[in-house]
């Protein structure tokens, strides 16, 4: 199968595609993905998105949206309060109405409780 170029998808300037398009692996350094602004510690803020990058998948194309990495903000970082509320709702996860305690686990929402209280027919109708 012969490899399509991807010289189709150089744009710069965004004259075919509206915004500046590169392909795979040939954006500048400045630009990001929001995985990769993610991985930095910093996020869009606000800013639209600036170029994208267009590639050749089994499926069609594929894009990936960047962001300028001079004009993203750092991450937000969550309250003690927000932190605290977090913890109660996943603990709340974990607890058993039946039994009355902490499973270890998140429960499964379809049986409504731990595997120990759980009857087999309960397990068994709940997958």
């Amino acid at each position: 199968m012969a490899r399509r170029s991807s010289a189709r998808f150089w744009d710069p300037r965004g004259d075919t595609h509206g915004i500046p398009t590169y392909p795979w692996r040939m954006a500048p350094p400045h630009l990001a993905t929001r995985r990769q602004l993610a991985a930095a510690g910093l996020r869009p803020g606000g800013q639209d998105v600036v170029a994208q990058v267009l590639w050749h998948r089994w499926r069609g194309l594929g894009v990936a949206y960047l962001y300028d990495t001079r004009l993203a903000l750092p991450k937000r970082t969550p309250t003690a309060a927000q932190r605290a509320a977090l913890a109660k709702a996943l603990a709340a996860r974990r607890f058993c109405p039946r039994c009355r305690t902490d499973a270890g686990y998140v429960l499964r929402r379809r049986l409504g409780c731990c595997n120990a209280c759980a009857s087999d027919w309960e397990r068994d109708h709940a997958a």
